[in-house]
């Protein structure tokens, strides 16, 4: 079969390169420009704790050294503080890193793939679809034209692929801005990362209600101020002004030294796509989607797109056509969007609407930096990751359902299971293969080898049964899984989420949430599709 196209070589393009190729799926990725990123430090992304791991997993490089995982984090209003947390093994910390650097990593990774070619300065001003397939045409230096077996818009927010195809992209324009520098400087609160509403000092210019600080390395800040709405000119005095106002106030009245490294301004727009898939054709990241109010992070959001979508369209290029398969990933990530966009609508008058009554009413402002607390950090209603409960994939009524501490639908904990190899490994290291996974939780398991158990009580018939399975599992086991109880087998998607957990081995109910995961049963002329590849 053809090559999948990727067009736009940003994290999310990349992203879904790596992720389909470990996945033995061959792919161009149409970059528009040299192959290079500007280094620029005041455009940074937060990553949460499982997509960090998703990141480092498919680089094969750990990136803690290329940002920083913060120590803790504090909200403060006026001269108090609110909020103060720490970050452990139970609560582990975002990663704040540069985006070019992200995306170096990346390309880094992609350069020893033989699966992936990169097309630099070819930018797509065609696309072409029919039932065996899709055509792109670019122009530039190299234009040419590009056959594929699916195509996938990962271009950003005036995404060309999705004007092509005509696709509404409504939405709120300019729902926050910020005024934002990167300088390297000391501070208090070393690798503390900071959030400060209603400053006590006399701000410059226009008010800036509110402050966050964000470390990064070698004593590098990302410092954002909210601007008011409107388009007021950040001009560089007032820029410098605030930046010597907010490290003397934060300093006990004297600014420290410090190196002003990038500025800019960074507007947050909400946008969604009508529809992220038209036959061949999807759309990925900002050219799907744009959120970001409230320090929530889009990027998060548009890597977990690309983590949805690579398994699936692995699937479907392996086996042959699986549209409901590939018609789940819009149902599941739009709804997942869609969601967070909704939650942020609600709560932008009671954040952002003035002081009116709200100031007034007890508590209320606590309850405020919870929430943007939430947002920042990745939790709660604005920022917690997404769950599948409704998905289209869900199997129906099993009999052998049991409840665990992850609900169905939604991502699993990484907890140490013991391979087919026998290798002691994290949960999270199996994800991305392609494969499903079927996780026996055995307490004592851990301390024998594994010849002593594999072919001991229920593990043969268990074995059997993922042998028998519709689609292609690996499985696993571990000592204990939160909520589960012993002899519990648990069914996992490639990208993490639990599609069933189920008392014993049942092997028709785990048969029949195998089916439902992967869309079903394969259509009819897949085996024909499959060999013609």
């Amino acid at each position: 079969m053809d090559p999948v196209i990727i067009v736009g070589a940003g994290p999310v393009g990349l992203t879904l390169a790596l992720a389909l190729a470990r996945q033995e799926v061959p792919c161009v990725v149409l970059d528009e420009g040299p192959g290079k990123d500007e280094p620029r430090l005041a455009r940074t992304v937060v990553l949460r704790e499982d997509t960090a791991a998703l990141m480092e997993r498919l680089t094969g490089t750990s990136l803690a050294g290329a940002g920083v995982h913060w120590a803790g984090w504090r909200s403060m209003r006026r001269k108090q503080v609110t909020h103060e947390i720490g970050f452990d093994d139970t609560d582990p910390a975002p990663l704040h890193l540069a985006q070019h650097v992200l995306t170096d990593a990346l390309r880094t990774a992609l350069a020893g793939e033989r699966l992936v070619r990169i097309a630099v300065d070819s930018r797509l001003d065609g696309v072409e679809q029919e039932a065996s397939g899709v055509t792109a045409h670019t122009r530039g230096p190299k234009g040419t034209w590009w056959r594929g077996s699916y195509l996938v818009g990962c271009d950003g927010p005036r995404s060309t692929v999705r004007k092509l195809l005509d696709i509404r992209f409504p939405g709120r324009t300019a729902v926050e801005r910020h005024a934002v520098a990167a300088l390297r400087t000391e501070l208090p609160w070393a690798d503390e990362a900071l959030l400060h509403r209603t400053p006590p000092w006399r701000t410059s210019g226009p008010s800036a209600g509110e402050i966050t600080g964000r470390p990064l390395p070698e004593d590098v800040w990302r410092l954002d101020w909210l601007l008011p709405p409107g388009k007021d000119l950040v001009t560089p005095e007032l820029l410098v002004a605030r930046i010597r106002e907010t490290l003397a106030g934060w300093c006990g009245g004297t600014a420290p030294a410090y190196e002003l490294l990038d500025t800019g301004v960074h507007t947050v727009h909400h946008r969604l796509a009508r529809r992220w898939r038209a036959g061949r054709v999807f759309l990925a990241g900002d050219a799907a989607h744009l959120l970001g109010a409230f320090g929530t992070q889009g990027l998060d959001e548009g890597l977990r797109d690309a983590d949805n979508l690579a398994w699936k369209l692995a699937l479907a290029w392996h086996h042959g056509p699986h549209e409901a398969l590939l018609d789940s990933y819009q149902a599941e990530r739009r709804a997942v969007v869609a969601a967070r966009l909704r939650a942020a609508d609600q709560i932008l008058p009671t954040l952002r609407g003035g002081p009116g009554i709200r100031a007034y009413v007890p508590g209320a402002a606590r309850g405020h930096d919870a929430l943007l607390t939430d947002a920042h950090l990745g939790r709660g209603p604005l920022g917690a990751p997404g769950t599948y409960a409704g998905s289209p994939l869900a199997p129906g009524h099993l009999e052998a359902e049991v409840p665990v501490d992850t609900p169905p639908g939604a991502p699993v904990t990484d907890v140490r299971v013991t391979a087919e190899d026998g290798s002691f490994v994290r949960l999270r290291d199996r994800l991305g293969r392609g494969a499903l996974l079927v996780l026996l939780i055995a307490p004592g398991t851990g301390v024998w080898e594994r010849r002593h158990w594999v072919g001991a009580g229920i593990m043969p018939r268990l074995a059997a049964a993922v042998t028998a399975l519709p689609s292609p599992a690996e499985l696993l086991v571990a000592e204990s899984y939160p909520g589960a109880a012993a002899h519990t087998v648990l069914l996992i998607r490639p990208d993490g989420h639990l599609v069933t957990a189920l008392s014993g081995v049942r092997p028709a109910d785990l048969y029949a949430a195998a089916e439902a995961a992967v869309g079903g049963a394969v259509e009819a002329g897949a085996e024909a599709a499959a060999g013609a590849k």
